[in-house]
């Protein structure tokens, strides 16, 4: 009998609650891995629709006319989002002749934070389950051990002439949950901080542009209001 022939032997003998223990374990590294591919694709776009709308937007574009392609989009996401928010914002109040350059700032921040905020709550969307897979699946795993072992040293209890062979299977059988666990729990961890560490750099992209735009935003108000300091922005 071959080496995979008896683990799969001792999976199907194993008890029940071990049966169960393996199965939810099984079922979480399904869920994990699905969601990683899903969370790689995401990430791999929201980047690229950052790289693209960066040349864009400081390939000397007029940010009117910017605004108004992007206003005939439907699926505003990104960096084009929140530049969208606060020139929408800006546009929408800087219509007098001597706009009021404070409050017209604040606003057009405070709607690009906002979108800001929406655009990383979607980039960190389900993450907290591979946090959550990573962190319970190996104790989940240690319980149908206990439990496999338990039922081994019980079971041992009960027959007169206790051997080796006798409580292998049981301990066999119970030490598989925690490998399933294992590897449930890896993949999930290093999947979890890899993502993690993409999202924290996509925002770091997010709150310097937004930064950036506030200046662009301020030069433009200096420029019509004709302060004569407006060069040393």
């Amino acid at each position: 009998m071959s080496f995979d022939q008896n683990i799969l032997k001792l999976v199907l003998d194993a008890s029940l609650i071990v049966k169960i223990v393996m199965g939810f374990l099984i079922l979480a590294s399904l869920a994990s891995w699905t969601l990683m591919l899903i969370k790689s694709s995401q990430l791999g776009k929201a980047k690229r629709r950052l790289d693209i709308f960066e040349d864009r937007f400081w390939s000397g574009i007029s940010l009117n006319k910017l605004y108004n392609d992007l206003s005939q989009r439907d699926n505003r996401e990104g960096m084009a989002a929140i530049f969208f928010n606060g020139y929408h914002e800006y546009a929408r109040l800087n219509k007098g002749e001597q706009p009021r350059q404070l409050p017209l700032l604040d606003t057009a921040n405070r709607a690009m934070r906002v979108a800001e905020t929406r655009e990383i709550d979607k980039l960190e969307e389900n993450l907290s389950f591979l946090a959550t897979v990573g962190s319970t699946s190996p104790y989940v795993g240690l319980f149908g051990t206990v439990w496999g072992i338990m039922n081994s040293f019980i079971s041992l209890s009960q027959m007169q002439q206790a051997t080796l062979a006798v409580v292998a299977p049981g301990i066999a059988e119970a030490l598989i949950a925690t490998a399933i666990g294992l590897f449930a729990a890896i993949p999930a961890v290093i999947a979890y901080n890899r993502f993690t560490d993409k999202v924290d750099r996509i925002a770091v992209r997010y709150e310097n542009f937004r930064e950036e735009f506030t200046t662009l935003l301020e030069r433009q108000i200096l420029l019509k209001t004709g302060d004569k300091n407006v060069s040393s922005l």
